[in-house]
């Protein structure tokens, strides 16, 4: 015992600000990675949280609707330095990206159609769906261990291909099949929501495994009834200014109606919730159109934070395509739609921590959702699979089945799932090598 390293020191506000910011600049991989850079730094280098502590967070951030990384950051900055700490954990997680995220979106639409971009966007394409069909594989394998998950995938994916069932509704009917199952069959449903035994020591941590709960996490209902408030209140001013400056009908005021819905349902990260957003933004309101989905899952995909960020994205070629405030403010049209975009997809994340994690600190227990966790898991594979289905339906065949089949973009495609599946390389390399083939060709003439 007495070779462990001493108790760190307590870490000031400022000192954990400068943190989250470098984390927001620094957090690509997608949530796996984001998660596995937080462990790397805060529970094994810096030694702010011990392991138990930051799986018991993470264990509540799964079941969550949202991008579970970002909760995660936020529920760490809450439990060090109060609601700040986890308004500024979680903001720091985001912003970076958002700023990112509109300065490429404008290069896109502002330049989209130079050959340059064209050939950048043309190999990065088929190396997305490989991402995709990648991830799917990843998730299905951990979450599908017995023959009734597969059932619900299967019939998850039939449901949002054949029968073009709102997402929403697979994730409520997964939910209460999980439900229902955990009660009359649990050892089927007893595979979800755990990520690892607490059992490595690095040393004693500031909040360790004995340390108290501080007074402003003990759970309160006067307290959760608060921040409920607040949220709600932010959320309703922000819609009451819309309608009131707009109308109900305006494509801003439907896009911050529509993305407040969504962020309710992002139950399995972003990969599942995108054919919900694609449902919505490309066929229903027509906002962007089926290859710039895909252009703007590439960006999200090269862009550090969450990569739900995507909707900024959206919010963006939206508003720009719409003409929002007019042909000659296009690029404000595309800032203030992202924006809003990605306040009311986040929004949700920050109530369900400060309302939620005093409960989840005072219990220190396994929580009780792991079995609809799981089914709503296992539907998320098929709805990611079919994401698969139509971004290399897209890729492939550009100008519909009757036309030609694109033998380079599923070259380009293959070749990137097996060095992502067989040789496990990372996506920013796979992308810019996807990238630079796709310019190559373009310029040459072989693409297109």
């Amino acid at each position: 015992m007495s070779d462990l390293p001493a108790r760190p020191e307590p870490v000031s506000l400022g000192e954990a600000f400068r943190y989250w910011l470098k984390l927001g600049f620094i957090s690509f991989g997608g949530p796996t990675g984001q998660i596995a850079i937080m462990h790397q730094d805060l529970v094994e280098r810096r030694r702010w949280i011990s392991e138990r502590r930051f799986l018991h967070a993470l264990n509540y951030c799964m079941v969550l609707p949202g991008p579970e990384a970002q909760q995660l950051a936020t529920y760490i900055g809450w439990l060090m330095h109060r609601t700040w700490g986890g308004i500024i954990a979680g903001g720091l997680f985001v912003l970076p990206s958002l700023f990112i995220l509109i300065a490429l979106s404008w290069v896109y639409m502002r330049f989209g159609d130079v050959p340059l971009v064209q050939g950048i966007f043309y190999g990065i394409k088929p190396a997305v769906t490989a991402i995709v069909l990648v991830a799917a594989h990843r998730i299905g394998s951990r979450a599908l261990k017995n023959g009734l998950l597969w059932g619900i995938a299967a019939a998850a994916f039939v449901a949002i291909f054949a029968l073009d069932v709102p997402f929403p509704l697979i994730v409520v009917a997964a939910g209460l099949i999980g439900y229902a199952g955990g009660r009359l069959a649990p050892e089927k449903f007893r595979v979800g929501g755990a990520h690892g035994a607490a059992g490595t020591g690095y040393g004693p941590a500031i909040i360790d495994d004995d340390t108290p709960t501080p007074p402003h996490a003990r759970f309160s209902w006067a307290r959760a009834a608060g921040y409920l408030a607040a949220g709600l209140a932010i959320w309703g001013v922000l819609m009451g200014s819309l309608v009131a400056r707009f109308g109900w009908e305006h494509t801003l005021t439907q896009m911050g109606w529509f993305f407040s819905k969504a962020a309710l349902v992002t139950f399995g990260g972003a990969y599942a919730v995108l054919p919900y957003v694609y449902q919505a933004a490309v066929e229903h309101y027509q906002w962007l159109t089926g290859p710039q989905m895909i252009d703007g899952l590439a960006l999200g995909e090269t862009t550090p934070g969450p990569l739900i960020m995507v909707v900024a994205f959206v919010g963006f070629v939206g508003a720009w395509t719409k003409e929002l405030f007019g042909p000659d403010s296009l690029a404000l049209a595309g800032v203030v739609a992202a924006t809003v975009v990605t306040l009311v997809t986040f929004l949700p994340s920050f109530v369900f921590i400060l309302v939620g994690a005093p409960f989840v600190e005072s219990t220190h227990g396994d929580l009780k959702f792991t079995a609809p966790l799981t089914g709503i898991t296992a539907a998320v594979v098929g709805v990611i699979i079919n994401l698969a289905v139509f971004f290399a339906y897209h890729v492939l065949w550009p100008q519909g089945l009757a036309g030609r089949f694109d033998w380079i973009s599923a070259v380009i495609g293959a070749l990137a799932f097996v060095a992502l599946f067989r040789y496990k390389a990372g996506i920013i390399p796979v992308v810019a090598v996807a990238a630079g083939a796709g310019l190559v060709l373009t310029l040459a003439g072989l693409a297109g």
